[in-house]
Order: C-alpha cells, then sequence, then structure tokens
C-alpha cells in the first residue's frame, strides 16, 4: 500500500523529509524545521501542542511574594486566605519582547486563593508558571489601552477578595 504525502512529508515545509525527528507525541518532522517552529513557539508540537521539553516564557524581572491573611474569602469561612503580591519594575525591552529597545511600563498585582489543600496546590503551580516565566508578558493593557506595560499572560487569577461568578 503507497503511503500518502502527508506520511512522507513535514507538515511544516510540506516537503519530503530532510532528517527526520519524531517527537515524544509521534509526529515527525524535518529536524530543521522543528528546531525552528522551537525558537519561535517554544518546545510544544506544531500538531498538537503537547510541550516535549521545558516551557519558558519571556517575563521581564519582577517578584512574587506570597502570605497567609487571617480572614476568610467568600465561599471559604473558616480558612484563612493566601494573599499573592506580584511586583514589575518599569525598564527596556529586549530582543525577544514586542518593541526591542523601547521602554515599557512595570505594574503590581495581587492575587488571592483560600488556605486549604486546593490553594496550596495553585499557589506551588503558580510558582512554578513564574519561575518559567508564564505569568506576565509585556504587551497591551485591555484595561488601560496602554502598550508597552506588563500584563497578565492568560494565567488567571482571583484579583479581589469580593466578587466573581459565585459572588
Amino acid at each position: 500500500e503507497a503511503k500518502s504525502d502527508e506520511d512522507n512529508n513535514c507538515p511544516i515545509c510540506i516537503d519530503t523529509f530532510t532528517n527526520p525527528k519524531t517527537l515524544p507525541c509521534k509526529h515527525r518532522f524535518c529536524k530543521e524545521c522543528i528546531d525552528h517552529a522551537e525558537k519561535i513557539r517554544g518546545p510544544s508540537c506544531p500538531v498538537c501542542k503537547k510541550p516535549f521539553g521545558l516551557i519558558t516564557g519571556n517575563m521581564p524581572k519582577g517578584t512574587m511574594n506570597n502570605y497567609v491573611m487571617r480572614s476568610s474569602l467568600p465561599g471559604y469561612q473558616g480558612c484563612d486566605t493566601i494573599k499573592i503580591e506580584y511586583y514589575f519594575p518599569s525598564g527596556w525591552q529586549g530582543a525577544n519582547d514586542p518593541s526591542p529597545g523601547s521602554s515599557y511600563s512595570g505594574t503590581s498585582r495581587t492575587a488571592y486563593l483560600p488556605d486549604n489543600r486546593e490553594g496550596r496546590e495553585v499557589l506551588r503551580l503558580l510558582k512554578l508558571a513564574f519561575e518559567r516565566k508564564l505569568t506576565f508578558i509585556i504587551g497591551t493593557s485591555v484595561t488601560t489601552g496602554c502598550n508597552n506595560t506588563v500584563v497578565w499572560n492568560d494565567i488567571h487569577h482571583k484579583t479581589s477578595k469580593y466578587g466573581g461568578p459565585s459572588g
């Protein structure tokens, strides 16, 4: 049975494989094609998006601190609250930022978690995301419309002690 072009061709360059490389997800690419894609998009498969290496972001330098407050979040009565404080000073954009050489505005953000088993697990994962530079990016603020500022990078946080879907 003849193989289709899909089986013989790299999904990136749509040409016959050159030095084929198979990812853990079993998708194959030309080594040069997947190496280039990894530099642009990080170590995730262009076909199925499964990571094949350590994913890191391009977050500017900042700090993440947390401590426990002796008060409860709505819906978590009898449970203390973990308060997370992020701080990013203003600075200059690097080569991988949207406008290299331009300045950017810093920010500070506060988030909250219940101090229970699930909240502590989420905190552990948020710390990991912060260490891997995935929590914030330089971009355009959806609330102010300002360009070249530190903004959230699609890792959602509870930023008010009150409100949200359950009130």
